[in-house]
């Protein structure tokens, strides 16, 4: 049997010119709008704008879904899927300046994510200062016991040999600006970052060699300190570090504390299974390792520039207590929900 619509004319092949000639002017209107958001942001739209784009976004995406099942021009699906995938973005990316970008990291993710790792960052700090009490009570036992906790490279000829008069030329030492600014600043930027981070990425071996690290810190630090302190130096020892210190030690501790959370999620990662729960504190760990490269940074800049060009032990330790009050109110207060 015959079937009804076996005689009716079969409907015309779909052509890539009519289809693209139909639909095209929404295209480019959906283009041009993208294009505008794109290079200036929402602002550059209009309000009626603003309210076509999803539509004409809707409108593409028909398009390409057509396009592909019946198998059109290949240049006009790779344009249509372009045209989509940046439209796409447009729409529902969340789009930010830079500057916009670095302020919410500073001024909310940064403080809210170490106060969410408190606990650890009390526990690394916790380990920095019994390692300098260490080092300090040791090496006022015995001189000897500087060289056994501070790197040659690292003491640049200081020690127990060091006439109390070059210890004191350390402290007040003048350096040419310029060349502090190129060279000595960063020098110091890195090898303290490098530390620092050094004291996060260990924490993937269960967090043990990120509490060895601070440890050791400690102990460097100690040692220094009965050095100067066992020549009458000790007030000026500490106005000379303070100032750096604050930022760089408590960078230095929040590095550590980004450790001990990878290593806890690595040693007991509890009911979350052991990789999820590490990827997931390794994000979290992330920003505060962030955030402590740039306290790196603030402290070389002080302690390559400022501690070189001020001597005034006042005002030296005006700089350090004025500093330490305002990165823990920082820490403490900024990004907190209100009320």
């Amino acid at each position: 049997m015959t079937s009804p619509a076996a005689g009716a004319p079969a409907a015309p092949p779909l052509k890539s010119a009519s289809f693209r000639a139909e639909r095209e002017a929404s295209w480019r209107e959906l283009e041009a709008i993208v294009g505008r958001l794109e290079a200036r942001g929402p602002r550059a739209l209009s309000p009626e704008e603003l309210a076509r784009l999803p539509s004409l976004y809707r409108g593409a995406l028909s398009s390409l879904s057509v396009a592909r099942a019946i198998s059109l021009d290949r240049n006009l699906v790779d344009y249509l899927e372009s045209l989509c995938g940046r439209a796409y973005l447009a729409v529902y990316a969340t789009r930010r300046r830079l500057g916009e970008a670095l302020r919410d990291f500073f001024v909310r993710r940064f403080p809210r994510a170490v106060r969410a790792h408190a606990a650890h960052l009390a526990l690394a700090a916790a380990l920095l200062v019994l390692g300098a009490a260490a080092g300090f009570a040791l090496t006022a036992r015995d001189a000897e016991r500087f060289y056994a906790f501070v790197a040659p490279a690292y003491a640049q000829g200081r020690g127990p040999a060091s006439s109390t008069e070059s210890l004191r030329e350390v402290l007040y030492a003048d350096r040419d600006a310029a060349r502090m600014v190129k060279t000595f600043a960063m020098f110091l930027f890195q090898h303290n970052a490098r530390i620092g981070l050094l004291a996060f990425a260990v924490g993937l071996a269960g967090g043990v060699p990120a509490a060895l690290l601070l440890f050791s810190n400690g102990l460097v630090l100690g040692a220094f300190a009965a050095l100067y302190a066992g020549r009458g130096l000790g007030v000026e020892f500490f106005a000379w570090v303070l100032p750096h210190g604050v930022t760089e030690l408590t960078a230095v501790a929040l590095c550590g504390a980004a450790g001990l959370a990878l290593g806890q999620a690595l040693v007991f990662p509890g009911r979350e299974e052991r990789l999820a729960g590490l990827a997931r504190r390794g994000r979290e760990a992330g920003v505060v390792a962030l955030g402590a490269v740039a306290l790196f940074f603030a402290a070389a800049l002080v302690e390559g520039i400022f501690r070189q060009l001020v001597h005034a032990v006042p005002a030296r330790y005006a700089v350090a207590f004025g500093s330490a009050a305002v990165l823990f109110a920082w820490l403490a207060l900024a990004g907190r929900e209100r009320a």
